[in-house]
C-alpha cells in the first residue's frame, strides 16, 4: 500500500512538473508570437489561391524582408516559424533571432517591422489590411498626401486674387459713378484746351433754363450774321447813322 501511494505521488509531481514546463515555454512563445489570418476568398473571389507550402514560403520571405529592412540585419526564411496552421488559413509565427536561432526576436520589434512594410506584404499575397490581419498589429495608415503646391502659398493666392478683384471693382463703380453723375447734372464742355500732348476739357454747371437761354442766343446771333452776310457792305458803327453803309 505504501508503494503504491509513494509511486502514485511520484507520477502526480513528475506531471505537474512536467505540465508546468511545458505551459510555461508555450505560453513565453505565444507572448512574442503573432497570430495571422487571411480571407483569400474574400478578397480575390473566383481568382483565389490555394494556400499551400509555395504560399506559406512566400509569406516567410515578406516576414523576412521586412525584418531585414527594419532592424538592419539578415534574416532568412528559416527564421520566420509557422505552427498551428488551419484550413480556414489561420496560424502563428514567431521569429528567432540570425545569430542565435535558439532566441526570440522580441515582440515589439517584430511588430514594428510588419507595420512599417505592411503594403509590401499586402502586394505580395495580393491581399489588404482587411483580408491579412495580424491580430495584435494595427494596421498601418496611409500617409499624408502632400500637394505639390504649398497650401500657404495657395491662401496668399486667394488673398491676393480677392484684393485685386476688390481694387478693379471699386474703379469701375468709381469711373460709373462719375459718369451717371455727369449725365444726371447735365455737366457740359465749357472751357477746352488741347495741345499736342494735353487735352483738357473744362466741366461747368448749366440749368435747363441756361441752356436754353443760351441756345436761344447763339441762334439770335446765327440769325443776325446770315442778315449781315446778304447786305452789300458791312457795318461800320464809327459813322453816322444816315451813312453807316460803307460802299466795298
Amino acid at each position: 500500500m505504501l508503494g503504491q501511494k509513494f509511486q502514485t505521488s511520484v507520477r502526480n509531481i513528475f506531471f505537474f512538473f512536467f505540465f508546468f514546463f511545458f505551459f510555461f515555454f508555450f505560453a513565453s512563445d505565444a507572448a512574442e508570437g503573432f497570430k495571422v489570418r487571411l480571407s483569400i476568398k474574400t478578397a480575390l473571389g473566383d481568382n483565389a489561391y490555394e494556400w499551400n507550402r509555395n504560399q506559406r514560403f512566400l509569406f516567410q520571405a515578406a516576414i523576412a524582408f521586412a525584418m531585414s529592412h527594419h532592424l538592419d540585419l539578415e534574416f532568412n526564411v528559416s527564421n520566420i516559424l509557422v505552427c498551428d496552421e488551419t484550413p480556414r488559413v489561420s496560424f502563428w509565427f514567431v521569429v528567432t533571432s540570425p545569430d542565435d536561432p535558439s532566441r526570440l526576436v522580441g515582440k515589439e520589434s517584430v511588430e514594428l517591422a510588419v507595420r512599417a512594410s505592411r503594403s509590401r506584404i499586402n502586394n505580395i499575397l495580393l491581399l489588404n489590411d482587411a483580408t491579412l490581419e495580424f491580430i495584435g498589429v494595427l494596421p498601418t495608415l496611409a500617409a499624408p498626401v502632400k500637394p505639390a503646391t504649398p497650401s500657404w502659398l495657395i491662401v496668399f493666392g486667394v488673398v491676393i486674387g480677392i484684393i485685386g478683384a476688390g481694387i478693379v471693382f471699386l474703379l469701375v463703380s468709381t469711373v460709373v459713378q462719375k459718369k451717371r453723375y455727369v449725365a444726371d447734372c447735365g455737366l457740359v464742355p465749357i472751357v477746352a484746351i488741347k495741345s499736342d500732348n494735353l487735352s483738357l476739357i473744362l466741366f461747368g454747371l448749366h440749368s435747363s433754363k441756361e441752356n436754353e437761354v443760351a441756345e436761344e442766343e447763339d441762334d439770335d446771333e446765327e440769325a443776325q450774321m446770315k442778315r449781315m452776310a446778304g447786305n452789300e457792305g458791312i457795318c461800320n458803327t464809327s459813322f453816322s447813322e444816315c451813312d453807316r453803309n460803307t460802299q466795298m
